[in-house]
């Protein structure tokens, strides 16, 4: 791809491109600093008409058989293939992650659409016969209507794949406010979702900021809202789309701990935490932030994280070999600073000082090692979404668990050891939804729920898995009897 092209960014309004009002917010390749595209920020008109378009598709598409809506999905995912370079490459220039991770992103997505072909299946109801004389006890699954989704810039490709195929192939119509800082991919999406067949008012795309998320949470004709994003935000989407009576998933904040045995396999496990702290910059909600060494294992595994990380690459996305690529924007950038000067002002020892930037261009950081940490420090505490990784020490796998439940959010948490009775004591008293034993990146398939919990997590069906087909369908549970007799 072209580093110097430029995008039109439009919205997608029953099966129609079209411009904004005017107000416009630049995209950036975070490589270069470059504005390649300039987001349109919609008004609640935009959002009014989308749900308008959408309305008026829904009928026809609820009352399409499963098996016609799964072929679609057949079509996309056959699509998505013959472009995946063309979206890893969106990826790595308007988000600023390596190739690697770009293409990692797409495939999680299209594991998805793999998962929403199963639909006819997915959507099987449950019966019982004869639950009394002569009656029988049936549940049938319905599209809500009318569902929206609002996306966060760090996996512009996949987080919107969580809910598009699910939602749709469920029989909804659906509208997506992508992260106005990384529109393009979700735009190439609606474009090849419309390749695939999928009839006008469908699939719809409304940019914007702030007021086009609150148009949604308050419209009267959206059924359900599936956020992805920061702790205060969720919170927001949450209760404000709960208090006008819509369905509401809003995933959250995270502050990850990797809890380190002294008998773990250390060539096996630095090269899964370096990935997991630093990899996209640490702005992934499953990156692990803190890492808990136990006893005797923390002089060595510092020091080894530390000479691993010290010899990361630092480069653009799009760059052979590079391993540590920008953060999304300059003010991020400062506000990760920020972090590492608090670290430093509390206590902690700054083994390793990403603060200064190692390239002229761009928003680019080095990673950062802080040694020392403690719970009372914000960086123990607080989501940084940066290149920082804070090392706490503990005696006792106890003091582990215990630390990392004092967390406010629990989105994941990792151990690497190779005894099976800690993983067995970890897995049954730690409190986070997505639990990896010497993986550093806990992230479960398509077919299981993105599980999130406490502050990492509002409302009740997770995404992607059977929570998202319950999440975006009604039962209806029908009891039957005949008085004639036959």
């Amino acid at each position: 791809m072209q580093r110097e092209r430029t995008f039109s960014v439009k919205n997608l309004i029953g099966g129609e491109w079209v411009g904004g009002n005017g107000r416009e917010e630049p995209v950036y390749d975070p490589a270069t600093g470059e504005v390649i595209a300039k987001t349109p920020l919609s008004t609640k008109n935009d959002v009014a008409a989308a749900v308008e378009r959408a309305k008026a598709a829904f009928p026809g598409w609820a009352a399409t058989p499963v098996t016609e809506r799964a072929r679609v999905m057949f079509r996309f995912k056959n699509l998505l293939e013959e472009n995946f370079e063309e979206l890893r490459d969106l990826v790595t220039l308007e988000n600023g992650k390596d190739k690697k991770d770009a293409g990692g992103e797409v495939r999680r997505g299209i594991e998805v659409v793999e998962f929403a072909c199963g639909m006819p299946t997915l959507m099987m109801g449950e019966s019982v016969r004869d639950v009394a004389r002569g009656v029988d006890n049936v549940s049938h699954r319905y599209p809500l209507g009318v569902v929206a989704a609002i996306t966060p810039f760090n996996f512009p490709c996949m987080v919107p794949l969580w809910t598009i195929p699910v939602a749709v192939a469920c029989g909804n119509t659906y509208i997506l406010k992508p992260s106005e800082r990384t529109p393009l991919s979700s735009q190439r999406l609606g474009e090849l979702l419309g390749e695939a067949g999928l009839p006008d008012g469908v699939f719809n795309i409304v940019n914007g900021g702030r007021e086009v998320v609150d148009s949604i949470l308050e419209h009267p004709g959206i059924e359900a809202v599936s956020f992805v994003g920061s702790q205060p935000v969720a919170e927001h989407v949450y209760r404000n789309g709960a208090a006008n009576g819509k369905r509401v998933q809003a995933l959250a904040g995270a502050k990850n701990s990797m809890i380190v045995l002294p008998d773990a396999v250390l060539d096996q496990a630095v090269p899964n935490i370096i990935s997991s702290a630093y990899g996209n910059a640490g702005e992934r909600c499953l990156a692990g932030s803190v890492l808990v060494a136990v006893g005797e294992a923390g002089d060595k595994i510092v020091a080894e994280v530390k000479r691993q990380a010290e010899n990361l690459k630092v480069g653009p996305g799009g760059e052979e070999g590079s391993e540590l690529t920008p953060v999304i924007r300059d003010e991020h950038r400062e506000k990760v600073r920020s972090y590492i000067d608090s670290g430093e002002s509390e206590g902690a020892e700054v083994v390793l000082d990403g603060r200064t930037p190692p390239m002229d261009a761009g928003f680019f950081m080095g990673p950062t090692l802080l040694d020392g940490v403690t719970g009372e420090m914000k960086v123990a505490r607080e989501e940084i979404f940066g290149p920082v990784l804070s090392v706490v020490r503990v005696d006792t796998l106890k003091e582990a668990v215990e630390f990392t439940n004092g967390s406010s959010f629990g989105n994941a948490c990792s151990i690497f050891t190779e005894n099976g009775a800690a993983v067995r004591y970890w897995r049954e008293n730690i409190e986070a939804g997505m639990l990896g034993v010497n993986v550093g990146v806990a992230a479960p398939m398509a077919f299981f729920p993105f599980n999130g919990v406490k502050n990492s997590f509002y409302g009740d069906l997770h995404a992607t898995g059977k929570d998202g087909v319950r999440f975006f369908t009604e039962n209806k549970v029908e009891i039957t009897r005949y008085f004639s007799k036959f």
